[in-house]
């Protein structure tokens, strides 16, 4: 006769077998059919509601990274979905031979909210680096003539990774394979008055591209005095200053744009990431002197201005160009620094807002802690040697101390 307790005990390990095999599956065909561009984690995610994400096996993950920033109402939120659902029910594209309404509404609120003068409408943070690039280029080539097109950047940046935006990148481990790369890019260390007032004196520079807090670079946050010498150094010569908020926009930091929390702003901006919820756009923004460079034929963007991305990224500022909701980004992030700045393996919290890197003591690997995070149901990013957290901007204050919780027990 079966022995009930082993019959008992296969039952309950059967779903952790089950979600092992599914798991193994996804991995094998990713794997085969897939390139190999990414380190994965060996977890799939199938479902998500709100901060948290579920595995095919129902097993629940409170998400601190938020799609690397862009989900940034977190999984599903009601609004958002019903405005995409409604939209892809619509009109789901049309060529931008045409005008549509969800694009025109989005680019009305997004200058109404940052009070920039227009936008291009893209697909991806990368393609808005891009149209910044040719903008800053093409409006130095028409007031000054050719030779005037240098851009300076700064070490430990990350602007994209197209040809030129991988060229613009500050980065020298990611300068190799591709060759020959862009030419017209020189580099700065961050937070060096010297090098930039340098790089700054000769006639050839036509832009400076910045990020008010490096993401991908560790969560570096600039020097004040440095971005206003930048931005005074620029005005006096009509050297263009941008400002890639790909990550550190749409509400990321406390502030709609990062850029606020310094007192400038960038005669071009660019946006992607959390500014559409989770579905696939970009913006480059541009100030009055810039607003016309770009005409018919220099630029363009099959699919950008997509109905159903501008739909989602409607309901998205809606809800995240508020002060009040912006206040709560503020004061989550606070708390966060609070509970987690005390504990032995932490020895400093940079960045602002809901945009945190945590760097930790020489016994702890970032690596280490993210992956006993995942083990754990908590999944947390990593950013050169820092802990990174990019939860939901909305996350609720149960979800905020389940996370946190168990950061606290990998990390004392």
């Amino acid at each position: 006769m079966p022995d009930p307790r082993r019959a008992r005990s296969r039952r309950l390990q059967l779903p952790e077998v089950k979600r092992k095999v599914i798991i193994m599956e996804t991995i094998a065909k990713t794997n085969k059919h897939i390139m190999p561009t990414y380190g994965r984690f060996a977890h799939t995610i199938k479902q998500g509601k709100g901060a948290t994400a579920f595995d095919e096996s129902g097993k629940a993950y409170i998400d601190f990274g938020s799609g690397i920033g862009t989900n940034s109402l977190g999984y599903c939120d009601d609004e958002w979905v019903e405005a995409v659902c409604a939209q892809v029910q619509t009109l789901q594209h049309t060529s931008n031979l045409y005008y549509t309404s969800p694009a025109s509404d989005f680019a009305e609120k997004l200058c109404e909210v940052t009070g920039y003068a227009n936008a291009f409408l893209c697909n991806s943070g990368a393609e808005a680096n891009e149209c910044a690039i040719k903008l800053a280029r093409k409006y130095s080539h028409d007031k000054y003539g050719k030779g005037r097109h240098t851009i300076i950047t700064l070490t430990g940046s990350f602007h994209g990774r197209t040809l030129t935006t991988l060229s613009a990148t500050g980065q020298s481990a990611m300068h190799d394979h591709f060759f020959p790369f862009v030419e017209g890019f020189e580099y700065v260390e961050a937070n060096d008055y010297g090098g930039i007032e340098a790089k700054l004196s000769g006639d050839d520079v036509c832009a400076v591209m910045l990020e008010y807090i490096q993401g991908e670079g560790g969560v570096v946050e600039l020097n004040k005095d440095f971005v206003d010498a930048v931005f005074d150094v620029c005005a006096k010569k009509d050297i263009l200053v941008i400002a890639d908020e790909v990550q550190t926009g749409a509400g990321r930091t406390g502030k709609f744009l990062a850029g606020e929390w310094y007192g400038h702003k960038a005669d071009i901006t660019t946006m992607a990431k959390g500014l559409f919820g989770g579905l696939p756009g970009g913006a480059c923004l541009a100030n009055d002197k810039c607003a016309n460079v770009l005409t018919a034929g220099t630029h363009g963007s099959t699919v950008g201005g997509n109905p159903v991305v501008m739909a989602g990224g409607k309901a998205v500022l809606d809800k995240v160009s508020d002060a009040a909701f912006l206040s709560q980004v503020i004061k989550k992030g606070d708390y966060i620094r609070a509970r987690l700045d005390k504990l032995n393996k932490v020895t400093d919290i940079s960045g602002k807002g809901l945009m945190l890197g945590i760097t930790l003591n020489g016994d702890a690997v970032a690596a280490d802690v993210a992956k006993a995070a995942l083990e754990r149901g908590v999944l947390v990013l990593t950013a050169k040697e820092k802990v990174r957290l990019l939860p939901p901007l909305n996350i609720s204050d149960n979800d905020l101390d389940k996370g946190l919780q168990v950061l606290e027990e990998i990390l004392s």
